[in-house]
């Protein structure tokens, strides 16, 4: 395939890069740069894709880009992505998820009423199960659950599927959803709970919990999504939606102690030690209780299965970012702080 993958520095965008040209795909990649993408994501595939940095607010840029590459598919993986970020300032969610989705669609218009787009064009939208909401203790979000965001991110993501949606109501575009659960793995940036249990852990820094950790999620080792999203670009049906996940609930203080456990190993710390650095801080507002999402439809129609436990993902998302210190080096270089963030400090003009 000719892939476009906006966003394909990012976390998600750089998995699907990586194995996408690692199996032999065409793959240009569209990123604005912002503070969480990164070039040295895609280090191991340098100079076998091809990169611009460009918007997706920007539908000149589009126009341009998808006119010259002539993709078979364009992966919308370009979002503003963190809910705690978008509690203290929602407009750059706004912006980029809600106005930068409209602009890739209408160049994706463009482009297939152009006729250069090929017959099998398709467009892939790749979004989050926290457009469902908050569940109970029970039950599933599946492809037909009702949209009841709570956060402003999962809003304006909700809103970005809304459009990719109506596109391919109204306009006959070739569109496929998907609504993937909670990713962790290698290159994710550490203001998401995963790297910032691994990396406090680590260095004996506080390991902060927001509540009592109740909060219950499904988790999906990142390479698993990004095969998923390639069989879905590959193969998903046009106006189709997919739901990803790892069929592995578990409550953020079951993963903490997860993640602790296996640092001590690593560290040869006794059995125990890096649990003492938890820290019970409080919770951010609208904080969903529990996401859960039933993949069977992925499953059947498509033969898609996680390959990682959730066991062995931590396993090797705990020696990758032991293993990369450099990488995290350049994160810090360009001013992370890990500074608390969500809690509605900052107000949108």
């Amino acid at each position: 395939m000719k892939l476009l993958v906006t966003g394909g520095a990012g976390f998600i965008g750089s998995a699907v890069t990586r194995l996408a040209v690692a199996r032999g795909h065409e793959v240009l990649v569209v990123d604005k740069l912002t503070y969480a993408a990164n070039l040295d994501n895609l280090a191991s595939v340098a100079g076998r894709y091809r990169f611009e940095r460009a918007d997706i607010c920007d539908g000149a840029a589009m126009r341009s880009l998808l006119g010259s590459f002539r993709p078979d598919t364009v992966m919308n993986l370009a979002a503003e992505s963190h809910v705690d970020r978008s509690i203290d300032g929602p407009a750059d969610f706004i912006e980029t998820n809600i106005v930068g989705s409209f602009r890739l669609l209408e160049a994706a218009r463009d482009y297939v009423s152009s006729g250069e787009a090929p017959d099998a064009f398709r467009f892939h939208h790749i979004s989050t199960d926290e457009v469902f909401g908050s569940l109970g203790e029970t039950g599933q979000f599946t492809e037909e659950s009702p949209y009841r965001p709570n956060s402003p991110y999962s809003a304006s993501k909700a809103s970005s599927d809304m459009l990719v949606r109506a596109w391919g109501e109204t306009f006959k575009l070739p569109v496929v959803i998907s609504n993937c659960s909670n990713n962790y793995g290698p290159f994710q940036f550490p203001e998401k709970l995963v790297p910032v249990v691994i990396l406090a852990a680590r260095d004996g820094r506080p390991i902060p919990v927001y509540g009592k950790g109740a909060n219950v999620r499904d988790w999906l080792f990142v390479d698993d999504h990004a095969d998923a999203l390639l069989l879905i670009a590959a193969r998903g049906r046009p106006g189709a939606t997919y739901n990803v996940g790892g069929r592995t609930e578990r409550a953020n203080i079951d993963i903490v102690r997860t993640i602790c456990s296996l640092v001590d190993e690593r560290l040869q710390a006794p059995r125990g030690q890096a649990e003492k650095l938890i820290h019970f801080v409080a919770d951010r507002p609208g904080h969903d209780l529990r996401y859960a999402v039933d993949c069977t439809k992925i499953e059947r129609e498509l033969g898609w299965r996680p390959k990682q436990s959730l066991q062995s993902g931590l396993a090797a998302t705990v020696d990758w970012y032991f293993a990369n210190e450099a990488w995290l080096e350049g994160v810090r270089s360009r001013g992370f702080d890990q500074r608390r963030l969500g809690l509605g400090a900052k107000k949108s003009a």
